[in-house]
């Protein structure tokens, strides 16, 4: 299955940030965030934002080397009407710079996708994912968390990426993910999408085939993603066949 399509990726960067918005719009700028607990929402919310507007000013300026992110504003007003509209207007600022450039432009960024359309797929991901924090910071049913299944596999592949490029450059806790050949095979049952990821010393490496694994793990391709991102626990959401200690390993060592 290939990542979704530039222009479903824009229409969903838009989507999960309104999203956001109304999940925080009513919500106490103090209340603490359980998945990400050092933060409040007020802080979830500057970060969101930031991060968009970091890699807008990217593209816009057509950059091949890197802007530091505390260089970017991440104020955002306290009316919570306003403060929606500003979060709206963040990510339609992205989707119009990379309408303008194109999303094979080359833009600096840490992995070694170095286009505008890396920034677009990784900021709508990182939207997802916060949209989700905020929802569950005020309250929300995990079961109840609503992502398309389509959209959690490109989650999923998202996240594989991440995993990829994070362990070879031995950065954050991804340099845990080095190993010997060991294997996990994660099966989406209702997109019938595979992942397959394999545990070299040089870093993860991973492609779309389906084949034998040292831990198969299947799911929906939402609680799939909600586990890569560590937003829900496996517990019972996910039937693991093989060498569960991998797919613990595995979350023990994939911080993001």
């Amino acid at each position: 299955m290939p990542r979704l399509d530039y222009q479903r990726q824009c229409a969903e960067l838009e989507s999960e940030a309104a999203n956001f918005a109304a999940a925080v719009h009513d919500a106490d700028p103090a209340a603490a965030v359980p998945t990400c607990p050092e933060w409040t929402l007020d802080q979830l919310t500057a970060h969101t934002c930031r991060g968009i507007r970091w890699a807008a000013t990217m593209i816009e300026r057509r950059t091949t080397t890197p802007i530091r992110p505390v260089e970017i504003d991440a104020d955002l007003p306290a009316d919570p009407d306003e403060r929606t509209t500003a979060i709206r207007a963040d990510a339609a600022r992205l989707v119009a710079a990379i309408h303008d450039s194109g999303p094979d432009t080359e833009i600096w960024s840490w992995a070694d996708d170095r286009t505008a359309g890396f920034w677009l797929g990784r900021m709508l991901h990182e939207t997802l994912v916060h949209r989700i924090d905020a929802e569950l910071a005020t309250g929300h049913d995990p079961a109840g968390i609503a992502v398309a299944p389509d959209l959690a596999a490109d989650g999923v592949a998202d996240m594989m990426m991440v995993a990829r490029n994070l362990s070879a450059r031995a950065q954050r806790a991804f340099a845990g993910l080095t190993g010997t050949g060991q294997t996990l095979l994660f099966q989406a049952t209702d997109t019938d999408t595979t992942w397959l990821a394999r545990r070299t010393p040089s870093g993860v490496e991973w492609t779309w085939d389906a084949g034998p694994a040292d831990v198969t793990v299947r799911g929906t391709a939402r609680d799939l993603m909600l586990v890569l991102t560590r937003r829900t626990p496996a517990d019972d959401r996910l039937a693991v066949d093989g060498d569960a200690g991998l797919l613990g390993h595995w979350l023990a060592n994939s911080t993001f």
